[in-house]
């Protein structure tokens, strides 16, 4: 039995539970559990700057802009409220007064970790990358393992073309964090890149990301196109199938449904196996465009050598 099962009424040990499950990814289970703290303590300021990260993750303005004009109105001169501000302003667009406020909440707690790096995310959309790396290396001072922080320098020195230099950032962040995803999916782009062209260590870093969930379903669609470039059009295949598995389960159409089945069908054909290529040729059949004409084609084909 858990702790909050066994003191469901304590709000240290639900903000605990909170910051467990945001630290873990696990966003709708924290914004369930700080909604909770929320509703029952409706002046509560602790926990409410994570809690505007989640908001501002998931674009949920008008939770956000609440949360913001109440804490403006009641706590304005706290680091929390500041950095739910900054949230706030940064979810509109409006960075420079999102830099502004986390600039506040710095000036009430020089060692507010959260302030640090989302200054540097904010300055990173300002496309003020030499800004965006002091903000980083900030936050690294206060934390070094702040894996945040390190993922961030990684993305700007990606930004800015250095990949050797983002290799390294992206390597301490997944060194911190390695049982997420991102870490590895970031570190693969980077393996990837023209600038490194390192395609087999970008297979290894897509695995990972792979075996460790990879919810934004970016390592699958690469791993099929790197193994594709490869010559590798076993693995290729393996690889668009298990892609396409997870579109279909997501009801998703677009681009990448329609490349997985027609590489697939061109694999199955070459393999011999004529009811698998015909049967996705024939949900290319409903798409339009050179797929569609494709299908028609690897459909005679078969058709012709039977």
């Amino acid at each position: 039995m858990s702790a909050l099962q066994l003191f469901p009424e304590s709000d240290w040990v639900s903000a605990g539970a909170a910051m467990a499950h945001y630290n873990m990814r696990n966003l709708d289970e924290a914004q369930v559990l700080y909604e909770d703290l929320l509703a029952r303590d409706p002046a509560r300021v602790t926990g409410m700057d994570a809690y505007s990260n989640i908001l501002f993750v998931k674009d949920a303005f008008a939770p956000l802009s609440h949360l913001a004009h109440r804490l403006a109105g009641s706590d304005k001169y706290t680091p929390e409220a500041c950095c739910v501000m900054g949230n706030y302003y940064g979810l509109r667009g409006q960075h420079e007064r999102a830099v502004e406020q986390f600039r506040r909440a710095l000036r009430l707690s020089r060692n507010y970790l959260q302030a640090w790096t989302l200054m540097g995310h904010e300055y990173v959309e300002m496309k003020n990358a030499p800004a965006a790396i002091d903000a980083y290396r900030s936050a690294v001072a206060v934390n070094a393992r702040d894996y945040r922080a390190w993922y961030g320098m990684g993305q700007t020195y990606e930004l800015l073309s250095m990949p050797y230099y983002a290799v390294y950032y992206y390597r301490r962040a997944a060194l911190l964090r390695p049982s997420d995803p991102r870490m590895w999916s970031a570190l693969g782009q980077c393996y990837q890149s023209e600038g490194l062209n390192m395609p087999y260590r970008a297979v290894a870093c897509y695995r990972r990301a792979l075996a460790h969930g990879d919810r934004e379903g970016i390592a699958l669609p690469r791993l099929a196109k790197l193994h594709e470039s490869l010559g590798e059009r076993a693995a290729a295949a393996h690889y668009y199938g298990l892609n396409l598995q997870r579109l279909d389960a997501e009801q998703q159409r677009g681009a990448d449904v329609t490349e997985a089945l027609l590489f697939l069908a061109e694999h199955a054909k070459d393999c011999g196996v004529h009811a698998e290529a015909e049967r996705y040729c024939q949900r290319l059949l409903d798409v339009g465009g050179p797929a569609n004409l494709r299908a028609k084609a690897i459909l005679r084909e078969i058709r012709s050598s039977s």
